[in-house]
């Protein structure tokens, strides 16, 4: 069945040399439809490039092979730029207890990235099988007054699976973490309840073969997805300035009022009250220790 014959909204999921992925839900199908379509040239004229996470209106071409054009790209909410996607909701970054033991300072970064980008971050520690209750407890404690959710999970053992399920429904949720951490298997252990029904498009976009070579939306239930992004092991700060970095740590502002010298940054300064605040155990020494190596490398930074 060829020509247009119908005009539908849905969303950008991938996108690979030119075709674009879109995921539409329709009344008759419990889950989403994937289109593969191609982008009409007045985006190319207008310098616009749809992005993952676009909502769009397509009008089908081919039903029965799934084939259409985006016709309109409709307004983004927000864009980031790491990953290139719109439309993200939040952020999920997720760490393994142990077994790599977790780099706090690579936690640290990804959190100041996220918050440079205006986003709410969760942090998800994964394998609680194979760790002590002290070790969870211990990271729970550095993460408390950061801002952010902090959720511990074992996948292999589907605890805690529940709670983030919940956290992750009707939203676009970026999702990011190192190597070994058990985030394919997380995300796996997600989707695995959910058939989309994709036709010939399945193979095209290899369903269900994990890989994030490309930015990709995968719908977890309806309105609901997720976006892995590669393995990270560094982590740059861009071009946050050094004075600008205690504005990312929420523990401490309800003791910066308090500090001896406005604009201090909490380093060298006679008086601070951040810096007796981690002494007292207001803050955690560790996410201190984390915000003075950072500093030291904006300042370093500014140098060259």
């Amino acid at each position: 069945m060829t020509g247009q014959v119908k005009a539908m909204q849905g969303k950008i999921v991938k996108g690979i040399a030119g075709f674009y992925y879109v995921y539409v839900k329709e009344e008759e199908q419990a889950d989403g439809i994937i289109y593969e379509c191609k982008a009409k040239g007045i985006f190319r004229k207008d310098h616009k490039k749809p992005l993952v996470g676009d909502d769009v209106d397509i009008v089908l071409l081919d039903r029965e092979n799934r084939i259409g054009n985006i016709e309109k790209i409709l307004p983004r909410r927000n864009e980031l730029i790491r990953p290139a996607v719109a439309n993200i909701d939040q952020a999920l970054v997720i760490f393994a207890v142990t077994r790599p033991e977790p780099n706090l300072n690579l936690l640290d970064r990804f959190l100041l990235m996220m918050g440079r980008q205006q986003k709410p971050c969760m942090i998800c520690f994964n394998k609680t099988d194979l760790s002590s209750k002290e070790e969870a407890d211990n990271l729970s404690a550095v993460y408390k007054k950061s801002g952010c959710r902090v959720l511990f999970v074992s996948v292999k053992e589907k605890r805690g699976m529940e709670e983030l399920i919940s956290v992750l429904e009707g939203k676009t949720t970026v999702v990011a973490g190192p190597s070994g951490v058990g985030k394919s298997s997380i995300i796996n252990e997600l989707q695995s309840e959910i058939k989309m029904d994709t036709g010939e498009i399945s193979e095209k976009i290899a369903r269900g073969k994990h890989t994030t070579r490309h930015s990709e939306l995968i719908a977890i239930g309806r309105d609901t997805f997720i976006m892995d992004t590669p393995g990270f092991s560094s982590l740059g700060m861009f071009d946050l300035e050094k004075d600008e970095l205690k504005e990312y740590y929420p523990e401490f502002k309800p003791f910066e009022d308090k500090c001896r010298f406005q604009g201090c940054v909490h380093i060298n300064e006679p008086d601070c009250e951040v810096k007796r605040a981690v002494e007292s155990g207001g803050i955690h020494k560790k996410r201190y220790e984390n915000y003075k190596a950072l500093f030291g490398e904006l300042k370093d930074k500014r140098k060259y």
